[in-house]
């Protein structure tokens, strides 16, 4: 890769990250090609290979780019969530405000985050790409947990969320999916053992009784 040092360059850079990006949204990794994101992007074909070493270089840009933006939206949601006491339906619902998307509408985008996620078992630079975005998501959890007065140990957190991967990718394989309603079923019943309530939380549950 030849570095983008002009900002023209570094426009140019980004344009073709995003394009291939929007097009792996559309079509998954068959739909990005030199071809295809140089068109996307409006520029000359020779662009591609200009700024990136190779289309596998270019792809995990891209899915860096995607990751970075979904976790964008994610803080933001975290940031509107007040620290108080919930019981398990709440909570499973902000973990899933954050793993799926508030509603239904997220279907392409769900089957394109578990595409890129097989696709680094085969290709080191997505490995090392989805290892730091998983971190990243990993304390987004951790932190709604905590807000929810919720305990949090890093074995238990990579179950709930190997739960919630499951019931989503076997209810993408439906003929009518419904993978937000199979995961918070799927959900609710380990809430309380994956992430339980804190001593505290406890407690005042008990001088309610």
């Amino acid at each position: 890769m030849i570095t983008a040092t002009t900002p023209k360059g570094e426009r140019r850079r980004q344009a073709l990250v995003a394009a291939a990006a929007e097009l792996l949204l559309e079509g998954g990794f068959d739909a990005v090609r030199h071809r295809s994101v140089a068109t996307r992007a409006d520029l000359p074909l020779a662009s591609t290979t200009y700024y990136f070493e190779s289309l596998e270089d270019l792809i995990a840009r891209a899915v860096e780019f995607s990751g970075n933006a979904e976790l964008e939206a994610m803080r933001r949601r975290v940031g509107e969530v007040s620290h108080r006491r919930r019981g398990a339906e709440a909570t499973v619902d902000l973990v899933l405000d954050l793993l799926i998307g508030p509603d239904e509408g997220t279907r392409g985008q769900l089957i394109a985050r578990y595409e890129r996620s097989v696709a680094s078992a085969r290709h080191p630079e997505l490995r090392e790409v989805q290892l730091r975005l998983r971190a990243q998501l990993d304390d987004l959890l951790a932190d709604v947990l905590r807000r929810s007065d919720r305990s949090v140990r890093q074995e238990q957190l990579r179950r709930l969320v190997a739960v919630v991967d499951g019931a989503v990718v076997a209810a993408l394989s439906e003929i009518e999916p419904e993978p937000r309603r199979m995961a918070r079923g799927a959900l609710l019943e380990v809430i309380d053992i994956v992430a339980p309530a804190t001593p505290q939380q406890v407690d005042r549950f008990r001088t309610l009784d």
